[in-house]
């Protein structure tokens, strides 16, 4: 990684939690789908990171959504998953990719079919535990895969079009 891919990851990084924090946190679409932007610091990171730092911003980005949010470390268990989860997903979804070049983790470096597999296997892993942690208990299950399901969608059209109109 050159020194121009760090600093274009760790501004891309900022702008995702910015948005998060200071947008789509207040975003709900009939009081079931949220979206977690946020996600994005932690799915766009360049794939030759190593699984340790990629830990370390995952937990970090988790800390922060918890301090904002209030939610005690579920942001963290969540995000530590899905930087642990990356790297598996990507070598198992992405292989023939990762054999013919440089594999940039975007719409464009990857394709529209594989992006949205990408995202929504993420995506669903990301909101199914968060959301399931955060319910504590089964007692209100329906109400919580459709929170569930509400959330994994709007994230991901928010990703995709995040994605389809940057440059």
């Amino acid at each position: 990684m050159t020194p121009n891919d760090l600093i274009r990851s760790a501004l891309r990084w900022l702008l995702y939690v910015l948005l998060h924090v200071l947008v789509a946190r207040h975003l709900v679409l009939f009081d079931h789908a949220f979206c977690y932007i946020y996600l994005g610091a932690i799915l766009f990171l360049p794939f030759e990171l190593n699984l340790t730092a990629a830990l370390l911003i995952s937990f970090m980005t988790g800390a922060i959504m918890d301090s904002f949010d209030n939610t005690l470390g579920l942001h963290i268990i969540a995000s530590v998953l899905v930087a642990y989860l990356r790297p598996i997903l990507i070598r198992y979804q992405l292989a023939q990719k990762i054999s013919e070049n440089r594999l940039e983790l975007s719409l464009r470096g990857i394709g529209l079919p594989a992006f949205l597999s990408y995202v929504l296997v993420l995506v669903s892993i990301h909101h199914f535990v968060l959301l399931m942690v955060e319910a504590g208990s089964l007692g209100m299950l329906g109400f919580t895969f459709l929170k569930i399901l509400g959330s994994i969608i709007f994230t991901t059209v928010a990703l995709t079009l995040g994605q389809a109109f940057s440059r």
